[in-house]
């Protein structure tokens, strides 16, 4: 099951679990959109992969037990694992590789 993590790891923005600018890579690395777009050109600065966005958890439990409610989303703040400049180094090194072939 998804972390659903409250925030942008490059700009600390706060994305609540219905925020529809949340993105995510295979290891749920969490972005948003912005950062995504202008900083990180859709290259995850930890793992090189690509993004997409983030689902959105159910408010309310239309099946028993499944909603934010029941699975509330993470509450833990994350940091970019890498300095900005190596990180951007980085992305603009991959950026033009598609990330299937990443």
């Amino acid at each position: 099951m998804l972390e659903i993590r409250p925030n942008c790891e490059w700009c600390n923005k706060d994305l609540p679990a219905d925020a529809v600018d949340a993105m995510i890579c295979t290891y749920e690395c969490t972005f948003c959109k912005d950062c995504v777009e202008t900083h990180l050109h859709n290259v995850c600065p930890n793992c090189g992969g690509g993004f997409c966005p983030r689902p959105i958890r159910p408010a309310t439990a239309r099946r028993p037990g499944i909603s934010r409610q029941h699975q509330p989303a993470s509450d833990k703040r994350v940091s970019l694992k890498y300095d900005r400049e190596s990180a951007l180094r980085f992305c603009h090194g991959v950026r033009h590789i598609p990330p299937r072939d990443r």
